[in-house]
């Protein structure tokens, strides 16, 4: 390649970076696989790539859109990092003179009376390389840095860092190292059901969920008439936001009308709200075994509203037939927020549309309730009937990313 014709406007690929990955051992591959999978979901709507994976970095490369890739590449739970790189021989004098056309380009807009801190920062993984990586620091640095005007090196606290990795194939160069969400590839550890609605916390627990490998199904649940269609808009405008960090989801909403004014009429006021919760467990239960998922999922955090004492979350997971899985049981409401703000759902999770749970909400919600006395208003119910046609009525929708 003629480094000459470089221009830091159009990198050449994607360098990727996994950290938890490295030490799955002898599973490491299968979970390199899925990785690779969801790159390629990722970017499908963007550009044909191609994927090289080398011994703890993966390389993906595209004749055109490759600032779009990287960036869409930052959403994917399993990548730590990724940067827009250019490639060249292993040899000192071909990186010197691709990282000098690089640098240039790099800082070209800046003013031109500012001081720029400056590092080069290398890692050596090919040991047959002629240089140590801090002898290539020098290298480099001596013979690209005196061409340029006002820039000063700060090895501790550089604004501007050029990248150096140097592996048995080729070297990268880059200039950017843009943060992924780290975790685990997403499906690597199966299928979850997550009851969501449309608050902030239900959307928070989903991501962290898929962070730690899991593929998240949705279901919701609609009162119509006592709640309209904008709040349905709602969920699948925040699933279609959760979509960014697994390619496709899928969303069941339940019609919860008919469950609710029965308890209205025929449980005791102070449970409706635990009665109710109980209802979508087993619900959920249901869709979620026809949906291969090996457990629930939900926004509960401890003591947050009334329903969320130790006493009322052990009735509610009482009538699930999975296990509960509560990722967000400790955190606080401001941490729930600044992560909600983070991943993009804040705006959405906020629009002024009740869901289902504002429907006839008791006076006075019992704090410390009991199983014992769900169960006992539950045989006046028709627990069983109640559930088939409510299960008869779900609708199921396919949510792609509007990433």
């Amino acid at each position: 390649m003629n480094p000459k014709s470089v221009s830091v406007a159009t990198p050449e690929m994607v360098l990727i970076r996994y950290g938890e990955l490295a030490l799955k051992g002898k599973n490491r591959s299968s979970f390199e696989n899925s990785l690779l999978r969801n790159i390629r979901e990722a970017t499908q709507h963007i550009a044909k790539i191609r994927i090289e994976r080398r011994r703890g970095r993966i390389a993906v490369f595209a004749d055109q859109r490759v600032m779009e890739i990287a960036e869409r590449l930052q959403d994917i739970p399993g990548i730590k990092s990724v940067s827009p790189a250019w490639r060249c021989d292993a040899e000192p004098e071909a990186i010197v003179a691709l990282a000098r056309t690089i640098v240039r380009d790099a800082l070209r807009s800046r003013p031109a009376d500012e001081i720029t801190s400056f590092r080069v920062e290398s890692r050596r993984s090919e040991k047959r390389f002629p240089m140590t990586s801090s002898e290539l620091d020098r290298f480099v640095a001596d013979r690209v840095l005196p061409e340029i005007k006002n820039i000063r090196i700060d090895l501790k606290n550089a604004k501007e860092r050029l990248g150096i990795e140097v592996r048995s194939e080729r070297a990268y160069i880059f200039m950017r190292r843009l943060p992924g969400p780290g975790g685990l590839p997403v499906g690597t550890m199966g299928r979850a059901m997550c009851l969501i609605s449309g608050g902030i916390d239900s959307p928070v627990a989903a991501y962290l969920a898929m962070k730690r490998g899991c593929h998240v199904s949705f279901v919701t649940y609609h009162s119509y008439p006592y709640i309209g269609e904008a709040s349905k808009k709602k969920v699948i405008d925040l699933v279609r936001r959760l979509s960014r960090f697994q390619a496709k989801s899928r969303l069941f909403v339940v019609p919860f009308t008919e469950i609710q004014t029965t308890i209205r009429d025929k449980a005791p006021e102070p449970y409706r709200t635990v009665l109710y919760r109980r209802f979508m467990q087993r619900l959920a239960s249901k869709l979620a075994e026809r949906d291969r998922c090996k457990a629930l999922l939900t926004g509960e955090s401890l003591g947050q509203v009334a329903s969320q004492t130790m006493e009322n979350m052990t009735c509610i997971e009482a009538a699930a037939e999975l296990p509960v899985l509560r990722p967000l049981v400790t955190y606080d409401k401001e941490d729930a927020i600044k992560l909600a703000h983070k991943i993009g759902t804040y705006d959405v999770s906020v629009l002024p549309e009740p869901d289902c749970c504002t429907v006839f909400m008791p006076s006075k919600p019992i704090i410390f309730g009991k199983v014992e006395a769900c169960e006992a208003a539950e045989a006046k119910l028709g627990v069983d009937d109640l559930v088939r046609k409510a299960l008869m009525g779900t609708e199921r929708i396919i949510i792609e990313s509007n990433a």
